[in-house]
């Protein structure tokens, strides 16, 4: 059986697929690519269909082997330099590691998370139909946790399949673009000057960061119904402002629900931006109404199609409109990478 060995890897790496759907009554978070951009884009490149689970790294990088036969990888997201056996590979691009050499990923130059996607996919058994590892659960994963130095990933394909290798446009990071949000249902928790400090200061990402959050240093924004609500939903990139009057970001793999008002959501095309900044880098916000949310979501559409389409030198696979299509990349998806 073929197999990548993890030789190092940062304390975050997971393995991790488009997130597991219809659970979320249950208390049981989606989970996912922290960017399900990067994700499609490492899929496509080795010749996987778009929701195959990954590698999700988190800044750090990590070392790998192969292992009874010859594997096609990919790396997309964070700009993290790749060796073989010493010699530079490009990321955005697929290349083949053959038995007994070895895949060095060095630290981010630029962004937080990268997704290294293997040719066929790991042969490791779903949870709740999902790989994805939600690690406060135990759920999904390899066992459960975080992936770690010996560990042994099985794969699907026996051999790397003989074709050319392809390449794309590298995936948008963006980190100094204003994050665009939509009004929240509590926004009237906190005064109209409270909603223009809000969305006209500069915020710094803090080291409380991780998959669950994020939580923002910037101008404090008070509260004038209080910071108590009955708990209910949290969306991916809901904005909750606690008592210390500091925004929490929730994230991918946010609790389902919580109890402090949410004054605005980040709409989904740019939650994956603000994943890919580092504590102490800034973030802005823009008001944009549901409406023109709604059109990014068509113009992200046909962004992301534009990028995936842009994966050359592979004859043998192209991406067709109806595979983009069962993604929700089209149409009237409330945004264009809402895999959910």
């Amino acid at each position: 059986m073929t197999k990548l060995a993890v030789q190092r890897c940062g304390p975050l790496t997971s393995i991790q697929d488009r997130g597991r759907t219809g659970w979320l009554r249950f208390g049981i978070p989606a989970a996912g690519a922290a960017d399900p951009l990067a994700h499609a884009v490492a899929n496509a490149l080795v010749g996987n269909p778009l929701d195959t689970a990954c590698i999700e790294l988190v800044i750090g990088g990590g070392t790998f082997e192969a292992a009874g036969g010859a594997i096609r990888l990919a790396l997309a997201g964070a700009r993290m330099p790749l060796t073989v056996d010493g010699a530079s590979i490009p990321d955005h691009t697929s290349f083949v590691l053959q038995p007994g050499s070895t895949l060095e990923i060095g630290a981010a130059r630029t962004g937080v998370y990268a997704m290294l996607a293997v040719e066929g996919g790991f042969d490791i058994e779903p949870e709740l139909g999902s790989r994805s590892l939600y690690a406060r659960a135990g759920i999904g994963g390899l066992t459960g946790a975080y992936l770690c130095a010996g560990n042994i990933l099985p794969l699907v394909q026996a051999v790397a399949a003989a074709r050319s290798e392809v390449r794309a446009d590298p995936v948008p990071l963006a980190v100094s673009s204003p994050l665009r949000a939509v009004l929240g249902p509590q926004h009237n928790h906190v005064s109209h000057a409270a909603l223009e400090t809000f969305f006209s200061s500069d915020y710094a990402v803090t080291s409380e960061v991780d998959r669950m959050g994020c939580r923002l240093c910037g101008p404090h924004i008070d509260h004038v119904a209080g910071f108590n609500i009955v708990s209910d939903g949290i969306a991916n990139g809901s904005i909750q402002i606690p008592g210390s009057g500091q925004p929490i970001i929730m994230l991918t793999d946010r609790q389902t629900m919580g109890g402090y008002p949410k004054i605005a959501t980040i709409i989904t095309p740019d939650v994956r931006l603000l994943l890919q900044r580092r504590p102490g880098e800034c973030v802005r916000f823009q008001a944009v109404t549901v409406e023109h949310a709604h059109e990014i979501a068509r113009e992200t559409a046909a962004c992301t199609r534009r990028l995936l389409q842009s994966v050359r030198g592979n004859t043998a696979k192209t991406i067709r409109s109806e595979q983009l299509l069962e993604y929700n990349l089209a149409g009237d998806a409330v945004s264009a990478l809402d895999l959910a």
